[in-house]
């Protein structure tokens, strides 16, 4: 089994410079490449980020948040190491996706939006997942599950939690 480091706010950081100064010489047309390094280092992009991304490339905080608010691949929000994306889009919302995020929410303690304390599971309530024919869809990473009932949920989430 490896090891598992943690890095610190300045390691991470350091690697957000580094980012900057690697993709300088194309500035401001490497503002995405430089956010997906931040995001990768960080898991998210909090306005600290934001703010150290703009300042080295020469760009406003706004324009920098600009970018990561329009682009659902950023989040400004820390995201667990499970990812629970619950489709709420039309065919999975009339077969039942608010009661399976509802019990997915309960079996976690956390809402849509958050991350939990032990920063194992985060729950995504998305618009669609793109597997209509398979409604209602949750994802857990990239593990898919369809045409589920809200009873199957916690033996669904029980997988990850031993993991």
């Amino acid at each position: 089994m490896g090891t598992i480091t943690v890095q610190t706010h300045e390691e991470k950081m350091t690697l957000v410079r580094e980012a900057i100064s690697r993709h300088s010489h194309d500035g401001r047309k490497a503002l995405m490449q430089v956010l997906q390094d931040a995001q990768n280092a960080y898991g998210y992009l909090p306005l600290a980020v934001q703010r150290e991304v703009a300042n080295g490339m020469g760009l406003s905080v706004a324009e920098v948040y600009g970018v990561v608010s329009f682009y659902s691949f950023f989040s400004m929000t820390p995201k667990g190491q499970y990812e629970v994306s619950v489709c709420m889009g039309t065919a999975c919302y009339v077969k039942g996706s608010q009661a399976i995020l509802e019990k997915i929410e309960n079996e976690l303690g956390i809402k849509a939006g958050q991350c939990s304390e032990d920063e194992k599971f985060s729950i995504n309530a998305c618009r669609c997942i793109g597997a209509c024919g398979l409604a209602p869809v949750i994802t857990v990473n990239d593990d898919v599950y369809g045409r589920l009932a809200a009873d199957e949920i916690p033996a669904i989430l029980a997988k990850y939690k031993e993991a």
